[in-house]
């Protein structure tokens, strides 16, 4: 442990996630903490995939071993696993006085009881994105997506295990946040269906935004925050949230368990769990604040995002949404294994 000596915090995130200024790596709210603290965030945009990011560090981990890496931003179902294999370290209420702002939802979840090992950094929906001209009118169901003509090779889904499995299983009846195994193998069933069909153009992480706005695709599983982002630059694009249910999903704080400065890290989240800080990422971010107060804050600032109901979205539209369980020990491999020969 260094914190005490090395007054800095090294953090990864994904791409376009964070506020951001004129210049190439000028982030305002990290510059605000590094003069409010006096420690530097060495930030990274290099999570680009869960499987990829947490593979790479899980040697170290499993040997009980320090990584690069003091802080990243997991998604739910890689959470779940973290926790289970016990690599992460407790998150101390002590130095993290704003964790009373978490938003009540969000507060208690499957994957993470009583939230001590995460703290979402930022929420979102996954649903469907569109191009009006390429798919020909709004795309508003997940049958309409697997089976349209119009979109015949022009479809993308996720890489994301969750996200691509998570919304087929709602459009088959089946909820997400507590599957079978079985239940996980019919919606993969039907996914190879629509890959064998020819229906799909292949899977993507969150670069489907560029070939969505261009048209190359026309319709695909997005997430909310994107599509908020693109409708602004490109109105010929939607966003849908299915009638048979969307994904609520959360990307968390998390330490590794012999983290170099783990209680700089904790000072971090903690700084952005300020409603006034929180407010400052949303308007560049625009997925669902996961900090009660930071919508009061936008009203001062920027009252149309504060007034956008897919970044502030109803109590009802977030009842809606399920958020994928992740595995039990015993079927993480094989089920896993599973989607990635469905992606091959």
């Amino acid at each position: 442990a260094r914190s005490a000596t090395e007054k800095v915090v090294d953090w990864s995130n994904w791409p376009e996630y964070i506020d951001a200024g004129d210049n190439l790596g000028d982030y305002p709210t990290l510059a605000a903490f590094t003069r409010r603290t006096g420690i530097t965030v060495n930030y990274t945009a290099d999570y680009f995939d869960n499987e990829r990011f947490v593979g790479a560090l899980t040697p170290r981990l499993r040997a009980g071993q320090q990584v690069a890496r003091d802080l990243w931003c997991s998604t739910d179902w890689m959470v779940a696993r973290l926790v289970r294999q016990g690599y992460l370290a407790p998150l101390r209420s002590e130095n993290i006085p704003h964790r009373s702002n978490l938003e009540p939802s969000l507060a208690d979840v499957p994957f993470d009881r009583h939230r001590r090992y995460s703290l979402p950094w930022q929420s979102g929906f996954t649903g469907i994105g569109y191009h009006r001209g390429a798919a020909g009118g709004p795309v508003t169901t997940i049958a309409q997506l697997f089976t349209d003509k119009r979109l015949k090779g022009k479809v993308t889904l996720l890489t994301d295990v969750g996200d691509t499995v998570g919304l087929t299983m709602l459009s088959l009846g089946i909820d997400p946040s507590s599957f079978t195994a079985e239940d996980f193998m019919r919606a993969v069933d039907r996914l190879t269906e629509v890959k064998d069909s020819g229906q799909l153009k292949g899977f993507t992480g969150n670069d489907y935004v560029t070939g969505l706005a261009s048209g190359e695709i026309a319709a695909c599983l997005a997430y909310s925050g994107d599509l908020v982002q693109l409708e602004a630059d490109t109105p010929e694009t939607g966003f849908t949230l299915p009638e048979s249910g969307h994904l609520l999903w959360s990307d968390n704080f998390v330490i590794p368990r012999h983290a170099r400065h783990r209680t700089n890290a904790e000072k971090l989240i903690d700084f952005y769990y300020d409603p006034q800080v929180m407010a400052q990422v949303e308007d560049w971010v625009n997925y669902i604040p996961p900090v009660v107060g930071a919508r009061q804050a936008l009203l001062r600032t920027d009252p149309d995002v504060a007034r956008n109901p897919l970044i502030f979205p109803s109590a009802a539209v977030r009842r809606r949404g399920r958020v994928f369980k992740g595995f039990a020990a015993d079927e993480d491999k094989e089920l896993n294994a599973a989607f990635g020969t469905l992606m091959a």
